[in-house]
């Protein structure tokens, strides 16, 4: 069934074989993106990388359904910027876990995180969550993107760590949700090759000590709608292996 989750009817639900149905859930952040992007960005980018990844499972004989997104995160490197909301680690791993509960709680057995976040403390609750939601008869899949092998697979500007509203994830909007791309003023950003990872690594703890300033890194204005679908059909395959080799029995 190709419709989103909250779409359905319960009966439509009920119908279901939820014990071969792949959850999906986006979890994106609602936090500063640079001037010429959206709070929102993270969570089209997780949509986006979930509905890819629902029709490869499909495609596959693999039933997937895409659940509502969670928006709401920690997201502490963005709190200086206003439109970012932030809440604390503990609440979004019991929150992911919960959702996982409920979901084996009727019968489902795989859920799938579609995590477009890349803050190190969000992708912590993240793993706090698969561990505690994870056993026996249900899994809960993380494919961290920020680690190998999955980080091998995108692009240069993302390996580079300064990907926050760049090249990387405009293409991605662009291609997703064009309308919510301010183009004119991507256009005249410079581009910023400080990188986050780097920045991480050093202990620094926000965008404006990471060399943010302005709440973005990379290039801004080289991003392209034909990169936007590349990535978003990459990022569904990243998912889709991930679940497939997990169906399959093999090391995820």
């Amino acid at each position: 069934m190709s419709r989103p989750f909250e779409e359905l009817t319960w009966t439509e639900v009920a119908e279901l074989d939820r014990a071969r149905t792949v959850a999906i859930l986006p979890i994106g952040a609602v936090e500063a993106h640079g001037p010429h992007l959206p709070l929102a960005t993270d969570v089209v980018i997780a949509e986006a990388m979930a509905r890819a990844a629902a029709g490869r499972l499909r495609e596959a004989g693999h039933p997937a359904l895409v659940l509502p997104a969670l928006h709401y995160t920690s997201a502490g490197f963005a709190s200086g910027f206003p439109g970012t909301i932030s809440v604390s680690p503990s609440t979004v791993t019991a929150l992911v876990a919960d959702i996982a509960a409920s979901l084996e709680s009727q019968g489902f057995r795989t859920l799938a995180l579609a995590n477009a976040h890349l803050d190190p403390t969000h992708i912590a609750s993240l793993n706090a969550a698969r561990a505690a939601a994870s056993h026996e008869g249900f899994a809960l899949l993380h494919p961290d993107v920020t680690r190998r092998p999955w980080a091998l697979r995108l692009t240069e500007e993302f390996r580079s760590g300064a990907c926050h509203a760049g090249r990387y994830e405009g293409s991605i909007v662009m291609a997703a949700r064009p309308d919510l791309v301010r183009r004119e003023r991507a256009r005249e950003l410079p581009a910023n090759p400080a990188s986050l990872s780097v920045a991480i690594r050093d202990g620094i703890d926000s965008f404006e000590g990471a060399g943010g300033p302005q709440a973005y890194f990379g290039a801004p204005a080289e991003a392209t709608a034909d990169e936007g679908v590349e990535t978003i059909a990459t990022l569904g395959a990243i998912l889709f292996d991930a679940v497939v080799e997990h169906l399959s029995g093999a090391p995820t």
